[in-house]
C-alpha cells in the first residue's frame, strides 16, 4: 500500500498538474417497406477474464440522392444521404461536415435496424444546431484544424443497418450550396466495459493495480490522487466534517479569512471516475488544460431520451466521448460532469474533478465555469428528483471549493457567441442553464424550471 501511495503522489506531482447531445429515442414501429432478415443471436456478454471488445467509428461519405441531383434550374443538390445498407455494429450515429463554422440549414433523418430483432425503426431526427456546445473561439482546441461541424449524436442502441437523408431548407437559395461540404455519416460503437465491473462500483485495491494501467489511464487517475487511490473506479462520498477537512487540505492557502471562519461547502458526493465508466484514455489529448477558478456551473441536458437503463449510462457516455473526440475533433469529451436519471454522477473531461478543468460545453463561457450534462431529454419531460438532487449535491461541493454561493450572481467575460459579444462582462446566476449563455433550448424547459430548486438545495447543503 505504501508503494501505491508513493506512486500515486509521484504521478500527482509529475502528471496531475501538468444541449450537443446524444439522443436515446424509443424505436418507432417497423416500416412496412423496410428490408427484413431473421433476427441474429444476441451477442454474448464478455466472459470473466476476456478482454473487452474495443470500440470503433465507421465514417461514410454522403452523396446526392438520385432524385435530387443538380439540374440547370437547381444547380446545387438539395438532398444527400445513404440508401439502406448493412454495416458493422454500432449504437450511436451522427453527421459531420468539414467547416465547424458552417451551419446546416435543413433536416437530418436516420433510421436504423436493431441487431436483436432485425426490424427497422421509423425515421428519427438528429438535432442540427450543435455549435453551442464547443470550445471558445480563438482557443487552441477550437483552432486546432481538427474540429468539424456536426449534428448532435443519436443513441439508437445495438444496430447493424442504417439509412440516412439530409434535406436542405427549401427557403435557401437554390443556386447557392444549400448543404455544408464534406457530409459524412458517423457510426459509433462505444465498445464494451471491462468484465466483472458493475457500473460505478469501486473494485478492491488488488483488482486495480497501477501496473495494469496505461500511462494515459494512470495520468487521468492521478489527477484525482488527493481524493481517491490510483486506479479507483469511484471517488466516495464524504461526511460534511471530512469534506471541510479536505477543503483546507486542497485549497487552504487560497482561502479567505471568511472562508476559513465559515467554510460554506456541501459534502462531497460519490463520483464515478473515467476509469469507472470505461473511458479509453488513448483517444483524448494527453495534456490537461485548466482555468484559474470555478465561478459558475452551466447545466445542460443531452436530449438523450429517458428510456435508458442507468446500467446503460456508461455506454452512452462512451459513445458521446468517442463522437466528441474522433468525429468532432475535440480534445476530450466536452462536459465536466454527466448525471444520469438515477442520480449517479460521472467524471467528464479529464484533469481532476476538484480542479478547474477547461471544458467545451458552453460556447463563449467555458473559462471559469464547469458544465454538467443530464443524461436525458427534458424539453417536455421532467427530470427525475434524483437527477436534480445530484446537480445540487455536485454544485454544493464543487462551487464550495471555490467559495461560490449557489444562490448568488457572478460575472463571466464572454468569449464570443450568439447572445453576447466577445469581451462583454455578463452577469449570470452562479448556477445557470445553457440557454443563459447561448441562444439554445438546452437544458430543456422542464430542467430549466428546476434550476431554482437546485440552487436552493445546493445553498442549504453548503450551510447557507
Amino acid at each position: 500500500m505504501s508503494n501505491i501511495r508513493g506512486m500515486r503522489g509521484f504521478l500527482a506531482s509529475s502528471i496531475g498538474v501538468t444541449c450537443a447531445a446524444a439522443l436515446v429515442l424509443p424505436l418507432a414501429p417497423s416500416v412496412a417497406a423496410a428490408p427484413m432478415r431473421p433476427a441474429p443471436t444476441a451477442e454474448a456478454a464478455t466472459a470473466p477474464g476476456e478482454r473487452p471488445a474495443p470500440g470503433h467509428t465507421d465514417s461514410l461519405p454522403l452523396t446526392a440522392l438520385p432524385a435530387t441531383r443538380a439540374t440547370p434550374t437547381s444547380p446545387a443538390a438539395r438532398e444527400q444521404g445513404l440508401p439502406p445498407r448493412d454495416v458493422r455494429r454500432f449504437s450511436l450515429v451522427g453527421v459531420i461536415w468539414d467547416d465547424p463554422d458552417a451551419e446546416l440549414h435543413g433536416r437530418v433523418e436516420v433510421r436504423t435496424r436493431a441487431t436483436a430483432t432485425g426490424t427497422w425503426s421509423g425515421w428519427q431526427d438528429l438535432e442540427t444546431h450543435n455549435a453551442e456546445h464547443a470550445a471558445d473561439p480563438g482557443t487552441a482546441e477550437r483552432t486546432s484544424g481538427r474540429v468539424r461541424g456536426s449534428t448532435a449524436p443519436l443513441w439508437v442502441g445495438d444496430s447493424d443497418g442504417v439509412e440516412v437523408r439530409v434535406r436542405a431548407d427549401q427557403a435557401q437559395d437554390p443556386f447557392a450550396n444549400p448543404l455544408p461540404s464534406g457530409l459524412r455519416l458517423e457510426l459509433v460503437n462505444p465498445g464494451q466495459e471491462e468484465p466483472s465491473r458493475p457500473a460505478g462500483r469501486a473494485a478492491a485495491p488488488q483488482d486495480t493495480p497501477a501496473t495494469t494501467m496505461t500511462a494515459e489511464t494512470a495520468a487521468a487517475s492521478a489527477a484525482n490522487a488527493e481524493l481517491a487511490p490510483l486506479g479507483a473506479l469511484e471517488i466516495p462520498e464524504l461526511t460534511p466534517d471530512r469534506t471541510r477537512e479536505e477543503l483546507f487540505a486542497l485549497r487552504g492557502a487560497e482561502l479567505t479569512e471568511e472562508q476559513r471562519a465559515r467554510p460554506y461547502i456541501g459534502p462531497r458526493p460519490r463520483i464515478v471516475t473515467r476509469r469507472g465508466w470505461g473511458a479509453n484514455e488513448s483517444w483524448r489529448e494527453k495534456k490537461f488544460v485548466y482555468t484559474k477558478k470555478v465561478k459558475a456551473a452551466f447545466v445542460h441536458h443531452t436530449a438523450s431520451g429517458n428510456g435508458y437503463k442507468c446500467s446503460q449510462a456508461p455506454s452512452v457516455i462512451r459513445g458521446i466521448y468517442r463522437y466528441h473526440v474522433k468525429s468532432m475533433g475535440w480534445r476530450d469529451i466536452g462536459y465536466n460532469f454527466v448525471v444520469d436519471k438515477c442520480g449517479n454522477i460521472y467524471e467528464g473531461r479529464a484533469g481532476g474533478v476538484a480542479k478547474p478543468v477547461l471544458g467545451a460545453h458552453t460556447l463563449g463561457f467555458n473559462t471559469h465555469s464547469m458544465g454538467i450534462a443530464l443524461l436525458g431529454s427534458h424539453a417536455s419531460s421532467k427530470p427525475s428528483g434524483a437527477a436534480v438532487k445530484a446537480v445540487a449535491r455536485l454544485t454544493a461541493w464543487k462551487l464550495g471549493l471555490y467559495g461560490a454561493n449557489p444562490r448568488g450572481k457572478t460575472y463571466l467575460k464572454s468569449g464570443g457567441g450568439n447572445l453576447y459579444a466577445k469581451g462583454r462582462n455578463v452577469r449570470l446566476n452562479v448556477i445557470s442553464g445553457h440557454r443563459d449563455g447561448f441562444a439554445t433550448e438546452c437544458p430543456g424547459w422542464q430542467m430549466y424550471r428546476k434550476l431554482g430548486t437546485a440552487r436552493s438545495t445546493a445553498a442549504e447543503l453548503q450551510g447557507r
